[in-house]
């Protein structure tokens, strides 16, 4: 098939657009600073986290948070999630996934500007370049300039520093699937299991080239939420505005003459592109809503520092909604902030997400420390003993989701001319119970036998009931059968 004159001429329109290397300005203000405020505890948490201790006793382990793969546990402080509780680890995922609802729908892409992993780990990797290589202007310069001494030492320590960033990034990721400081000697020493070291080096390369060669590429073409926040957002929703009401028609610099505009039609604009320079996405937020914004505030501050200087009022550029640009162009008050806020949208995701905490909270309280399972053993089915009565066989598995060893007593329910026993012991010394010592958080697995006269019913209903003989107490039943030849013979 040939490919059309119009496409493939030199003369033809490109497609694509060659991506502009974005070297944003630094700016101070508010929202520079709420940025740096939230970087630091961001990556505090995330760096200082698997280091805590939480002293659970002697039977469990004392990292404040571990995901602990090779015993299938995730501790968290107090919290302790066994397998079979994994729905409050999906609990928490619809918590998070309905919380990034409400904010978006509340105050715009408030996440993407703050604390998104991908604008944090940026953020940083842009202060250590303008450390090392200088701000905007001497970025470009050095960009422009030739390949001088100066030029490959301040790239070869940007981009080892960005590297060391990453690797330590992708080593603190480790740390939370193993005890910390056990793992950092082994790893140092070079007796890391495998996947230690595949791991880190997979985060490394990730890191370093998702927030140090991507950037805003990872944005605005990477991320889905972009194309989903436009659902979750209405006209009450908070977004990065331009008043161009107030800023129209804009000056260049700030001669303000008849001759060239009349005054009364003069905005306040002086089309300085302060707030193109500091965008970290490199948008023009004049040309209005765009998928590039990630609303982080930074063309705020650097407008307001020109207004200042200008003896103008701020907030050309501010946080701003639909509905109350609207009501400014028509000269009209604007909506009161707790009226925007609680409406029914936003009312609707807060009761939901509401919702889900507070029944994770009660499941938690209400849980039970203990459990049990019966499997009935289908080969054989049953026994006949040799004074005519039925035998069938059940592996019991008792679980202690408690910090210590705890005993416990196994009954039977149900049943009532039946006798148990367990495999070590005898059915001369057999009963309706037997005791088994659970090891800390551990299923304890026994097999019992249960002895019934061979005339019943061919399958008769019971429970297995396992309760803690100390002070803590608590029970678990679990039902399951008993199987004899029809008419007992």
């Amino acid at each position: 098939m040939s490919v059309p004159d119009s496409v493939s001429s030199p003369e033809a329109p490109h497609l694509f657009e060659a991506r502009r290397q974005i070297h944003p300005r630094s700016v101070d203000g508010v929202y520079r600073r709420l940025k740096w405020a939230i970087m630091v505890v961001t990556l505090t948490i995330y760096y200082v986290t698997p280091w805590l201790r939480w002293d659970r006793g002697p039977y469990a382990p004392d990292q404040a948070v571990l995901v602990d793969l090779a015993n299938r546990r995730f501790f968290m402080f107090s919290i302790e999630i066994w397998p079979h509780e994994f729905y409050y680890v999906a609990g928490l995922l619809i918590m998070a996934g309905v919380g990034l609802f409400l904010v978006t729908s509340a105050v715009g892409r408030a996440w993407c500007g703050y604390a998104c992993p991908q604008t944090v780990w940026t953020d940083l990797f842009l202060h250590v370049e303008r450390l090392i290589d200088g701000d905007r202007n001497a970025q470009i310069k050095l960009e422009r300039g030739p390949w001088t001494l100066d030029k490959v030492v301040k790239r070869a320590a940007k981009h080892s520093a960005w590297l060391l960033i990453a690797l330590a990034t992708g080593g603190a990721w480790i740390f939370y699937f193993a005890d910390a400081p056990t793992l950092a000697r082994s790893f140092v020493s070079g007796e890391a299991p495998f996947v230690a070291y595949g791991t880190v080096m997979t985060l490394t390369a990730t890191t370093y080239i998702l927030g140090g060669l991507l950037r805003e590429q990872v944005c605005i073409y990477m991320c889905p939420w972009p194309r989903i926040q436009g659902a979750m957002m209405d006209e009450q929703s908070l977004t990065v505005t331009y008043k161009h009401w107030r800023g129209e028609p804009r000056t260049h610099g700030t001669k303000r003459t008849a001759v060239d505009l009349p005054a009364q039609k003069v905005g306040d604009c002086i089309d300085c592109n302060a707030c193109v320079a500091v965008c970290p996405t490199g948008i023009d937020i004049r040309q209005g809503s765009q998928i590039g914004c990630i609303t982080c505030g930074l063309c705020i501050d650097a407008c307001d520092q020109v207004m200042e200087k200008l003896e103008r009022p701020t907030r050309l550029i501010g946080y701003t909604t639909s509905l109350d640009s609207s009501l400014a162009i028509a000269g009209k008050p604007t909506m009161p902030a707790l009226k925007r806020l609680l409406r029914p949208r936003t009312l609707v995701y807060f009761s939901v997400w509401g919702a889900i905490g507070l029944g994770m909270l009660f499941m938690l309280g209400q849980r039970d420390r203990i459990d049990i399972h019966a499997l009935q053993d289908r080969n054989p089915t049953w026994v006949r003993l040799s004074d005519g009565s039925i035998r069938n066989t059940y592996t019991i598995n008792v679980r202690n989701m408690q910090n210590r060893p705890r005993t416990m007593e196994i009954s039977l329910d149900g049943l009532a001319q039946a006798q148990l026993w367990a495999e070590d012991g005898t059915r001369e010394r057999a009963g309706r119970s037997v005791q088994v010592t659970v090891p800390a958080d551990q299923v304890a697995k026994t097999r019992l036998f249960i002895a019934a006269p061979a005339m019943g019913e061919p399958r008769e209903a019971l429970a297995f009931v396992v309760r803690a003989l100390d002070e803590e107490g608590g029970e678990a039943a679990d039902e399951s059968f008993f199987e004899r030849p029809e008419g007992g013979r």
